[in-house]
């Protein structure tokens, strides 16, 4: 009964505040939050249809065993038994007015509410769509690879050698290899095919399995076969048709593995002109790169960065240093503040104690019921629309909507030395599951020359960044071709310039955001523009070395 209350009291708050917001769940952790209250109606709806079947079960079971009694003592002596006008009159109720009551009781779904409840919720709670899944399931594949993380100990529910959460069983396994698959992401299918067909083996007792051996076997056949290793995708499909040997679909692909490896067999032994099976190998020396050139690609350095594998050499931080400033802001006198230099050219700095607790929690307050998916600006149409590079979901918040907010945008003149009123709202983002930002300038290009038109502030000349949160592992922001990372810490602020003083653009401030691997991310940021910084950034012929307008 008290569960009953508990469902009724969170149905009428619901009401009260109105139905779900729609958007994609995966894209903010503030909003997957909100699935356990989901998950928890949905549990006390589902104890309550349990505990009307059992009443209903244990009700014909009680009449079963009664009924069995009396009939088993009329068994001994039946002529005795029906002579007794008592036990004739027991018999003619039990198998009118009693079995009509058992037969109307067996006829009648006693669980009907507790499933038209569900439709009820469908419109009061937020629920995930397929897309969320598909989304989560990409999340988790885009972390293992950015860092590396084996299959077996993902399924463990491990994340670099911390355990935190249970392990995945075979059907859990099985969904993100098929998510996989629906994908055309035939690598991952088939990591986490294998990993469900190792512990469905594990798991003789799971009695809940969606999928059979022969299933994992076909979505490992054509996986295979798309990676290009047609022997072993024959191998797996005479598998499958040993367990279904009237597999329509398996008997066709097996005949055409079959062409496709003669014809490879018919191919190598075109090769050599002499007919041996293999082209001859050449007896000129083979030509070898400079070993002293890394040739790494900005994908490989951006994962690098993301792991913590790629720094900056001592040399680079050799002339960094922490000290407190003023910026010749007379009121920093009173309490200055704590600036470390993170790269010296171009100029990138954190400073401490940039945001207080107390103003974060408004602002994420503030922010919570506006958030929408993160977008970026067509290089082309100069609209802004979503993409699967950018997972996270933003609200923007106005410098007059609160004092707590123009507090930070004052401070954040304080830092920069520019002037706000030519800076974007603050922009407040949650990063969802595996949340990331690829790489990106925060400026617009020559060849974007419709960005920023409806503002006519000009170009980003400055961004600061706003960590509001800690983050266990991963979500670092990251300077590819700096070989630099910042690692989230709440409270805290970078800074950088975007522009040369010529006006250009400086492409060594191009970032990313590293996926969340344990955690959730909060950041803010104000991006500052042109307009209005004349005097406090002059304007120069010449590249400049990263100063800051102080």
């Amino acid at each position: 009964m008290a569960a009953d209350w508990r469902l009724m009291l969170l149905l009428g708050i619901l009401l009260l505040v109105g139905g779900p917001a729609n958007g994609e769940v995966y894209t903010a952790l503030a909003e997957m939050e909100e699935l356990l209250e989901t998950e928890s109606v949905l549990i006390t709806n589902l104890e309550g249809y349990i505990r009307v079947q059992e009443d209903k079960l244990n009700f014909l079971k009680n009449k079963m065993d009664e009924y069995q009694r009396e009939h088993s003592d009329a068994s001994h002596d039946i002529t005795a038994y029906v002579s007794n006008p008592i036990n004739a009159y027991l018999l003619t109720k039990r198998l009118t007015t009693d079995w009509r009551q058992v037969e109307n009781l067996m006829e009648h779904d006693v669980g009907t509410d507790f499933l038209q409840n569900i439709t009820q919720y469908r419109s009061l709670l937020k629920f995930p769509s397929d897309e969320d899944l598909n989304g989560a399931a990409v999340a988790l594949l885009r972390l293992q690879d950015t860092y590396q993380l084996d299959t077996s100990s993902v399924a463990r529910g491990k994340l670099n050698g911390i355990q935190y959460s249970t392990e995945m069983s075979s059907d859990d396994c099985f969904e993100l290899g098929r998510q996989s698959y629906v994908n055309h992401d035939y690598y991952h299918t088939v990591l986490w095919m294998n990993e469900a067909m190792a512990r469905m083996l594990e798991e003789p007792t799971n009695h809940t399995q969606s999928f059979t051996k022969a299933d994992i076997l076909e979505y490992l056949a054509f996986s295979t076969y798309k990676e290009g290793n047609i022997e072993s995708a024959l191998t797996m499909t005479n598998e499958l048709l040993q367990l279904l040997p009237h597999h329509e679909r398996a008997n066709g692909n097996k005949r055409f593995y079959e062409k496709e490896i003669a014809q490879q067999l018919q191919l190598r032994k075109m090769k050599g002109d002499d007919g041996t099976d293999e082209m001859p190998k050449s007896d000129l020396p083979v030509a070898k790169s400079d070993p002293a050139i890394f040739d790494m690609t900005e994908r490989r350095a951006y994962e690098m960065l993301c792991r913590g594998e790629l720094k900056p050499s001592p040399s680079d931080l050799r002339s960094l240093r922490c000290r407190y400033v003023t910026n010749r802001v007379p009121f920093l006198r009173l309490g200055p503040l704590k600036l470390e230099e993170v790269h010296a050219d171009p100029y990138i700095v954190i400073y401490h104690d940039a945001m207080y607790d107390s103003e974060i929690d408004l602002i994420k307050r503030m922010a919570r019921p506006r958030f929408r998916r993160a977008t970026v600006q067509n290089s082309v149409t100069g609209a802004l629309e979503t993409a699967n590079y950018r997972i996270s979901k933003s609200a923007w918040l106005k410098t007059q909507e609160d004092r707590v907010i123009e507090t930070v945008v004052q401070r954040t003149a304080d830092m920069t030395g520019l002037d706000m009123d030519s800076a974007e709202e603050l922009q407040v983002v949650n990063y969802g599951i595996g949340g990331h930002y690829e790489p990106h300038f925060d400026f617009a290009r020559k060849e974007e020359q419709r960005a920023f038109e409806g503002l006519n502030l000009g170009n980003r000349i400055a961004t600061v960044l706003f960590y509001m949160s800690d983050v266990e592992q991963g979500g670092a922001t990251v300077f590819t071709s700096l070989h630099t990372a910042l690692f989230p810490k709440k409270g805290t602020a970078a800074f950088w310039m975007n522009l040369h003083r010529d006006g250009q653009g400086d492409v060594r401030t191009r970032h990313a955001a590293c996926p969340v691997l344990t955690g959730t991310k909060w950041v803010s940021n104000k991006w500052i523009h042109e307009r209005g910084q004349e005097f406090r950034r002059p304007c120069d012929l010449e590249e400049d070395h990263g100063e800051f307008a102080i």
